[in-house]
């Protein structure tokens, strides 16, 4: 087991610096700013429909990080692009990534309650399902103390599918950590570790792209993801 595999184990999350250079993301951002692709305040969802980022969810490095942690038939299924700046600000309360898309509904034990989202079918999964996604946040500028980082409660992956009032109380006996990286660099995260980020007061922009990866497309219970 390598070390960031050990680390996203352990803590549920790990920062590799510097796996894209300054010349890839600037290409990144210059394809990103020609898109035709709806955006909402907060970026673009569904954001494989965009070849670059379809080709970016391929790339051999971010496919190794995947593999090595989720087996050799992982996969990317869904991407989103995150762009907070001083026009578009928000903040996101602690929470977990539960919610999964899925090819069509099906009743199955677990999964629940379900919704449509710009026409895609999706349902909270149970923690077996979310067991076999690792999410890759692709950085294409400095997240930086003050443009509202990425914040995690290290190690609470491993407690399951929770309720608010679980969070809440993880909130008090965790110390967060603020995950700062360098344009370039990438975070890999459990989508049950529970994560939030505040508010930017910088006038540097954060976009970054959320690539979601599983071990398989199919799960035992017949339901299967959809690719967004």
């Amino acid at each position: 087991m390598n070390s960031t595999v050990a680390d996203i184990e352990q803590r549920g999350f790990s920062i590799l610096p510097s796996m894209f250079s300054q010349d890839e993301t600037g290409e990144l951002v210059r394809d990103l700013g020609k898109s035709a692709l709806r955006r909402s305040k907060a970026g673009i969802r569904h954001a494989l429909r965009h070849e670059a980022i379809r080709d970016l969810a391929a790339e051999p490095k971010l496919l190794s990080v995947a593999r090595d942690f989720l087996g050799p038939e992982a996969t990317p299924f869904r991407a989103t692009l995150f762009d907070k700046s001083p026009q578009a600000n928000w903040l996101v309360v602690w929470h977990q990534d539960t919610a999964l898309p899925l090819r069509e509904r099906r009743d199955a034990s677990g999964w629940g309650p379900w919704s449509v989202k710009d026409g895609i079918i999706y349902a909270h999964a149970p923690a077996t399902a979310l067991s076999q996604v690792l999410a890759l946040r692709v950085h294409l500028d400095d997240s930086e103390e003050d443009n509202g980082p990425l914040r995690v409660l290290p190690g609470s992956h491993v407690k399951g599918v929770l309720n608010d009032d679980d969070i809440e109380q993880l909130v008090q006996l965790i110390s967060p950590t603020d995950c700062l990286v360098t344009r370039g660099g990438v975070i890999a995260m459990r989508p049950l570790i529970v994560h939030a980020s505040s508010k930017s007061h910088s006038d540097c922009p954060r976009r970054v792209i959320h690539i979601e990866y599983a071990a398989c497309r199919s799960f035992d219970d017949g339901l299967e993801l959809a690719m967004t």
